[in-house]
């Protein structure tokens, strides 16, 4: 009996050795594995892939459609782990640039700058895993993979998470977005560079409190017209290589098993050819009932299969350890696994993970390419171009700095070095706050004046407003830094006090102790200059009525001090517009959970906004003249179209040249009009430039009712100049403006 039982643990033995080295080449040398094909890099990619899938067991390949994917040692295959950041700079990993939070990037208006700065952080990103691997660290945040942009649009400045995004418009959006991803992925023929990630899909906007649950329901129309044009950029123009779905379900079905977002969408209409990963603890949502879920799936292995299915490859969270037993279950079929492991392997060998180094040209990148001077020059530069002039009064900036005696820096922004990083961020060697880059910016014996004054919401131990102003009544210029912080306003927070829950906002107005401070400083007969700090729109209404000038300056990244400085005192003359209206109070908006677009944005919103989407000043002045628009077009044709712009004033400057159309006469549901160029050019005083565009037919396309976009014949008006079409505008002559007939028939454009 004893050796009978021997015989037997032998045979499981030898059984269950073979099982795990199921096609594995002789012995376990690395020279066998070599010569495997999938390791020949002369091979197709998809021939590579091929191979590899099918020398893995079902264990293994759910194993690699994990977050943290396990390694496979039989295969020389290392652990890998898909989930990495870089939304503004190299995120969660030690030190990197940090450029201003996205938001801010939206407010610069410059796509060519935008791409420098995604090349230097995918410098970084490459140098910093490349460095990780060699000292055998394989862990989350060391990867190639980034979870970055996110292109969703910002409908509601109530969302924490508005801040990650690039506003409200869609085009504004894509085109930043495709920026972006080219300077990820770079331009290499045969290896990816790092991986971008369209994000979160689709029409996922807040509130936090509820995104494990909603249900959206959007009508057809404002699907097409603004949710998902971004998405289309980047999935279809700028080919990202990757795309997260998001929390929320769509039409009764979570959006990771959504058959309209995904199969219909994504994969039919689209064509889409990368890899799907789950936002994390997605897949958990779909029946978890210990938290307010979708409860649409009664376990982990029908939610885990129901996303697979439908083309969700990679899971971040833990629901995906059930699918071997779907699979043996018959729940669902093991070539819908092959599928995705396909997908994900694929993505590797593109980022040239089973190849030698020195075939691999971004291999090559070395740390010392990790906050070099001139990736630190270019945050300042994005840091300069972010920023908003919202008021000037009189022109009272810039400020001289041979005449202060005395400048008081009073607010809780003014000199906190982590508040500029916002959310999502990498940790720079220094960061300059707005305090440290005044006091550089001041001759030797100018007295510079700092106390915190008040907290963000809750007064502080020196909250006696009158108090602080009497400390201060003796200083040439007051300067308040407040605003908000990446610490009240993000991600599904545990914050709960007024004005702020959950990572949302209750109110859009700036708190009211620190507008209490404010009017007790302007009470004193000293200049006021506002700088504020913020990720979403703040209602000013009584800064903006009182004070002499009001700067936004977002959280701008490491160099958000020095950039500060260098408009206050006239080293940088602001260009920056608003990537989002600012409105005056909640009152004029629609419930937060509402995803009507009806009322909301620049494109239908019909108040009257504190300042406007694409509104920003200058120190100087532009003169526009001369608008180019041909008479008549046949549709299905690219129109061309050009405005000259001259800089009337007395300094050289930026000026964010903005085309609009409108619709005139359209008797269905359209933008009261909608951005579709813009162009940031650089003008000396005097200096005249002609910037041309194009107006593609799907800018001049509308969505009907049932979410189909086609050209269609009419007349549309076309509008270029330095803000949008609005009577002030156009009668200060600052827009320009003109029309063109489009005729011929209706021209039906792609999904």
């Amino acid at each position: 009996m004893k050796q009978l039982s021997l015989l037997i643990i032998l045979a499981l033995v030898l059984f269950l050795h073979n099982s795990c080295h199921r096609n594995a080449p002789p012995g376990n040398a690395k020279d066998s594995i070599a010569a495997l094909p999938f390791m020949n890099p002369d091979l197709p990619v998809d021939q590579r892939v091929d191979d590899l899938v099918g020398r893995m067991t079902l264990e293994e390949k759910i194993g690699q459609m994990m977050n943290a994917a396990p390694a496979i040692p039989r295969l020389g295959i290392p652990e890998y782990n898909w989930w990495n950041e870089c939304l503004h700079g190299v995120a969660r990993a030690g030190l990197a640039t940090v450029f201003p939070q996205a938001i801010g990037l939206g407010a610069a208006w410059d796509e060519d700058m935008q791409f420098r700065m995604a090349s230097a952080i995918s410098d970084e990103a490459r140098a910093k895993h490349h460095d990780f691997a060699r000292k055998g660290k394989r862990l989350i945040y060391e990867g190639l993979t980034f979870w970055s942009p996110n292109i969703n649009i910002f409908r509601d400045p109530r969302w924490g998470r508005g801040q990650e995004t690039y506003g409200e418009d869609p085009y504004l959006t894509g085109q930043m977005g495709m920026a972006l991803v080219k300077g990820f992925q770079g331009d290499d023929p045969t290896y990816l560079k790092i991986t971008a990630c369209a994000k979160h899909f689709a029409v996922h906007s807040g509130p936090e409190s509820t995104r494990h649950s909603f249900d959206v329901r959007p009508s057809d129309y404002d699907l097409w017209d603004t949710y998902l044009p971004a998405f289309r950029t980047l999935v279809v123009d700028a080919k990202v290589a990757s795309v997260m779905c998001a929390y929320n379900a769509i039409e009764g079905q979570p959006c990771c098993g959504s058959d309209l977002l995904m199969t219909d969408i994504l994969y039919n209409k689209w064509k889409f050819r990368g890899y799907v990963t789950s936002d994390c603890g997605a897949i958990d949502d779909f029946y978890e009932k210990s938290y307010p879920s979708h409860q649409f799936s009664p376990n982990a292995a029908s939610a885990a299969s129901d996303a697979v299915i439908h083309g969700t490859d990679v899971e971040c969270g833990g629901s995906y350890h059930s699918l071997v037993a779907a699979v043996q279950s018959g729940l669902i079929p093991e070539a819908k696994i092959d599928t995705s492991v396909f997908h994900l392997l694929e993505i590797r060998f593109r980022l040239g993970m089973f190849d030698p180094t020195a075939l691999v040209k971004y291999a090559q990148i070395p740390m010392t390419e990790v906050q070099t001077p001139e990736h630190q020059a270019q945050a300042l530069l994005m840091a300069r171009e972010s920023i908003v002039l919202l008021k000037n009064e009189h022109h009272f900036l810039p400020l001289d700095a041979q005449h202060i005696r005395k400048i008081a820096v009073l607010g809780p922004n003014a000199d906190d070095s982590s508040v500029v990083l916002g959310n999502y961020n990498g940790f720079p060697d220094h960061t300059v706050t707005v305090l440290e880059g005044i006091r550089q910016k001041l001759p030797a014996g100018a007295n510079v004046y700092y106390e915190k004054g008040v907290d963000y919401v809750q007064g502080s131990a020196s909250a006696d407003v009158n108090a602080v102003a009497a400390r201060v009544k003796d200083a040439d210029v007051i300067v308040f830094v407040g605003g908000i912080s990446p610490r009240l306003e993000g991600e599904e927070m545990p914050i709960h006090l007024d004005g702020f829950s959950g990572g949302d906002r209750t109110s859009i107005a700036l708190p009211a102790v620190q507008t209490k401070l404010m009017q007790a400083l302007y009470a004193t007969g000293k200049p006021v200059i506002f700088v504020m700090m913020t990720g979403s729109a703040i209602s000013t209404e009584w800064e903006s009525a009182h004070l002499p000038a009001i700067l936004n300056a977002w959280y701008g990244g490491e160099a958000a001090g020095t950039a500060v400085a260098d408009v206050l005192f006239g080293d940088y003359n602001p260009g920056g517009r608003l990537p989002v209206t600012f409105y005056r109070s909640v009152d004029q908006l629609p419930s937060f959970s509402d995803y009507s677009m009806e009322g909301r944005t620049y494109r239908y919103f019909k108040g009257d906004p504190l300042y406007p989407f694409g509104y920003g000043l200058s120190y100087t002045s532009f003169a526009y003249s001369q608008l180019s628009v041909p008479a008549d077009v046949p549709t299905g044709t690219e129109v061309p179209v050009a405005v000259t712009v001259q800089n009337t004033g007395g300094r050289e400057g930026d000026e964010v040249v903005q085309l609009y159309v409108r619709h005139t006469g359209y008797a269905g549901r359209a933008p009261l009009h909608a951005l579709a160029g813009f162009a940031r050019v650089h003008l000396m005083p005097g200096e005249k430039k002609t910037v041309q565009m194009v107006l593609s037919p799907r800018a001049l396309s509308l969505v009907d009712a049932t979410g189909h976009r086609s050209e269609k014949a009419g007349k549309v008006e076309v509008f270029m100049g330095g803000g949008q079409p609005l009577p002030a505008s156009l009668a200060a002559g600052s827009v320009v403006g003109g029309a063109l007939s489009v005729k011929g028939a209706t021209y039906d454009l792609a999904p």
